[in-house]
This record gives structure tokens, sequence and C-alpha cells, in this order.
């Protein structure tokens, strides 16, 4: 009796490996899998301030597979808030570049929706570093305390990523860029 609840029970947990994995035998050597984006940064995370601001960035950025060769085509927004005591601002920017490198991912992009006067038509740029649940994060601004202020910044440039994410907030994910060299 033992024995064939034993055999049951290991032909049960074949069946199910087979069918959770039955898409990708399925599909066949011959059928092809979308190709891999070239590169990605997304999620989102609170920075910890100790005087209880509450800043939030979130990312939605990719590199298409077919445009691995060039990080300035890469798509998507990226948000980010800055409040405290009901004070501050948010802004929402397109993505126009995109580099990333192992765990660490340098986004820049137009602002195109903001509440901070002079904000609009602004580029800024922010760096994550994809730690698991340490996240480290970096903008453009850093030095000069806003995104309005300070001149023309190019596009990929920000500063490293020196703020900590907020315990239990960071979700970022980094998909490395592995350009043709």
């Amino acid at each position: 009796m033992k024995r064939r609840t034993t055999t049951a029970a290991l032909c049960v947990a074949l069946l199910l490996t087979a069918v959770t994995t039955g898409a990708a035998v399925a599909s066949g050597p011959h059928e092809e899998r979308p190709p891999r984006e070239a590169a990605a940064l997304t999620g989102s995370a609170e920075l910890y301030r100790s005087a209880g601001d509450d800043i939030t960035f979130t990312f939605d950025a990719h590199l298409a597979a077919e445009d691995n060769d060039d990080p300035l085509k890469a798509t998507g927004t990226f948000e980010f808030s800055h409040y405290l005591d009901g004070e501050g601002a948010r802004a929402k920017a397109d993505v126009d570049c995109l580099l990333t490198g192992g765990d660490v991912a340098v986004v820049s992009g137009v602002i195109t929706d903001s509440d901070l006067p002079g904000a609009e038509g602004r580029r800024v740029g922010i760096t994550v570093h994809d730690r698991g649940r340490h996240d480290r994060l970096g903008y453009s601004w850093a030095a000069t305390g806003s995104p309005v202020e300070g001149g023309d910044l190019p596009r990929c440039v920000a500063s490293a990523p020196f703020e900590k994410v907020k315990k239990g907030t960071g979700d970022f994910e980094v998909v490395p860029w592995q350009p043709k060299l």
C-alpha cells in the first residue's frame, strides 16, 4: 500500500511538472521566442529621510532588443515626488536614454508634467543601484537642490546613488545592457 501511495505521489509530481513546463516544451526548437530586452529599469521605492520627507521614485524604462546599439532609443517614463508637511512637488518624465551595467542603471528624461514651476521641458537624470533589499538612488539635481536649477543636462547623466531606499519599499529591477563591443 505504501509503495502505491509513493508511486502515485511521484506520478502526480511529474504530471504537475510537465503541465507547468509544457508551454516551453510545446513551443519546440523551431518557434522563435521574443528577444530579451537590451536593458530595463522598473520598479518603485521611497527614499529614507530621518525628517520624515515623503520621497518616491517610480520607473518604467526599456531599451528594446533591436535598439541594443543605441541607448538613446530607450522608451518609457519615470516619476518622482518630494513632500514634507504637505509642501512639495511631483514630476513625470519621458525617457530619452537608458544605460545599465550589472545592477546599476542611469536613466534620463525630459519632464512632461509637473506642479513644480519651471520644471516642464527640463531634462533630469537618475541613477539606481539595485541591491536587492538595500537599493540606492541618486539624481542629477542633488547638488542644486531642484530639477529647475542648474544648466542644461546631457542625456544619461546623473549623480552617484547616494540616497538610501526606505526599508521594505524598494523593488527596483535592472536588466543589464550587453552592448556589442
